[in-house]
């Protein structure tokens, strides 16, 4: 049994959610890894972000989103409308507010991501995919997407690609 490790670095934008498409990202990390079968995991450690496993749209708006990355965004803004203003939701309270000022030396307004946060528990933080014979199992028309949640501001995020087989 073999574990292969590969850490992804995507950078965000800010006022809208961010989608990075990492499928061959993934795909070159099982070549790098020399397991021909097993599972690869695609995770996050940021409580704000999704890793998400969709059909690629082909067209594309004036920023580069696929439309059914703004469907999926029309529907969460009806869902878990985005934060904009102390008191929207219950999180942050004053107690962390106050941890992120002091003890993460953050602005008080970056706390005001409880939309994101809300968001990212939908979709969780990983997906797993079969490896057979070295390729990775996503079907024709499957992508694999890392979504950064958080519109606060632009910011580098971590994706990590394990596989683990033989």
């Amino acid at each position: 049994m073999k574990v292969f490790s590969e850490k992804l670095t995507l950078t965000s934008v800010s006022q809208r959610p961010t989608y990075h498409e990492i499928t061959d990202k993934v795909r070159e990390a099982i070549k790098k890894s020399g397991i021909n079968d097993g599972i690869c995991v695609v995770t996050t450690p940021h409580t704000t972000c999704s890793v998400i496993f969709e059909e690629y749209s082909h067209d594309v708006n004036y920023y580069g989103e696929e439309f059914l990355q703004i469907d999926l965004n029309n529907v969460m803004d009806k869902l878990v409308p985005v934060c904009k203003t102390e008191g929207q939701y219950y999180h942050p309270g004053p107690e962390h507010a106050k941890f992120a000022e002091v003890d993460m030396n953050a602005h008080r307004m970056y706390t005001l991501n409880t939309d994101a946060h809300l968001r990212a528990s939908f979709f969780g933080n990983s997906q797993t995919f079969a490896v057979n014979d070295g390729r990775l199992e996503v079907g024709l028309v499957g992508y694999i997407y890392f979504v950064d949640w958080d519109q606060q501001r632009v910011r580098d995020r971590t994706c990590f690609v394990q596989i683990i087989g033989k």
